[in-house]
């Protein structure tokens, strides 16, 4: 208080830091908020740092990421952090981008006009040709796809597209657009896509309710059909796992669930392994899209039987026997040149493979008259006939 305080009503300003300088270490303060005895209690910092995963925008790896990184080494100089570096893992997120529209004004400027006041015109193949105005049917000028400003005029209010459709359905459309490194172009249809998606979902959990409580799954006793569903089950686990917790790739993770979804569809059979089957697979579904689209799930999962909140749940675990294949398919080539593909045993010989190769109807039309100069076999993926 004394050296603030200069008397006479005057008080010395002492924030006279950068915004830089404060904006740069304060990932290391959050360890120990209310530690008074210095900038950091290096017991706690050293007890959560480095941060596991840093996400910021792409404008920030020429300025905020290196001074972070330049006072991160500064505070190990000094012995209040012992880690070399201040984040393991980096996340740029890209842009949403949205149509613009403007129109010139009497100074030679830009008049942004949001595309929620724009109609625009399409030809029988749905290309755009034109736009207007709603409000006084005048022509607009289309200034392109751009990421969505103030300034352009162009954001998309998603409260609109949440009282049409749900949360979980913008949700759902913003993971599944684009990898989250890369910029996300709005699309009107894509969001409609994925409300269908939601609806098929809850169809397919409906439908195995309405059927009744499914039995105990017996994996001893299923049939190829009930084992190929639940090989699909695990296998999706397995990737939906790795996309999600070390690739972060969201899309590609709900695209996944899409594919087994596409399986329970076709296993639509009321046997009562077949029931068992579909509702593992549609259990895993349920708690693997939670973290995306988390109000339908949560009802979902109550359906499923569950009484406890999905939230709650532990994360599907794979099981490795279940996604033993007995059989496997291998692309048969001439010359590099897929010519025929064949479900083969797995655990099939190198010689068998390339014996069943050469007396493959197609491979032998397509090496009729030459002569075969070298089978190259690559176990449980192809063979490749060469010949002249």
């Amino acid at each position: 208080p004394a050296f603030s305080d200069l008397g006479d009503g005057w008080t010395r300003e002492t924030d006279t830091f950068d915004t830089f300088m404060e904006s740069s270490w304060y990932y290391a303060r959050f360890c120990s908020p209310n530690y008074d005895k210095g900038m950091l209690d290096p017991a706690a910092a050293n007890y959560w740092l480095p941060v596991d995963q840093y996400i910021g925008g792409i404008e920030h790896a020429i300025l905020h990421l290196l001074y972070a990184r330049f006072f991160h080494k500064l505070l190990r100089d000094v012995g209040l952090v012992n880690s070399p570096e201040p984040f393991k893992q980096l996340l740029t997120q890209g842009m949403v981008l949205a149509d613009t529209y403007y129109r010139d004004d009497e100074k030679g400027g830009k008049v942004w006009i949001a595309p929620a006041d724009v109609i625009v015109e399409r030809d029988e193949k749905g290309h755009a040709v034109g736009a207007v105005h709603k409000e006084d049917g005048l022509p607009v000028i289309a200034g392109g796809v751009t990421k969505m400003s103030k300034s352009k005029n162009n954001g998309i209010d998603p409260q609109s597209i949440i009282d049409a459709h749900g949360a979980d359905t913008v949700r759902l459309f913003m993971m599944f657009a684009a990898p989250p490194e890369q910029s996300l172009e709005w699309s009107d249809s894509a969001v409609e896509g994925a409300h269908r998606f939601l609806k098929r979902l809850w169809r397919l959990v409906n439908e195995q309710v309405a059927g009744g409580a499914a039995p105990a799954l017996d994996a001893s006793s299923l049939s190829d059909a009930q084992k190929g569903l639940r090989r699909k089950t695990h296998e999706t686990i397995t990737k939906v796992s790795d996309d999600i917790s070390r690739r972060l790739t969201f899309n590609t993770a709900i695209a996944a669930v899409m594919e087994l979804l596409n399986d329970v569809s076709r296993q639509n059979d009321e046997e009562p392994q077949t029931r068992a089957a579909r509702q593992e697979a549609l259990e895993a579904a349920v708690v693997m899209l939670a973290p995306i689209v988390p109000h339908i799930c949560h009802t979902l999962w109550e359906a499923l039987g569950h009484k406890g909140p999905v939230v709650d749940a532990h994360w599907p675990v794979a099981d490795e026997s279940a996604m033993v294949r007995s059989e496997i398919q291998v692309v048969l080539q001439v010359n590099g040149k897929v010519r025929a593909k064949a479900d083969v045993p797995a655990d099939i010989s190198k010689a068998d493979l390339e014996a069943l190769a050469l007396g493959n109807e197609n491979v032998m039309r397509f090496t009729e008259g030459a002569t075969v100069r070298k089978v190259i076999v690559v176990p449980g993926k192809l063979v490749n006939v060469v010949a002249n």
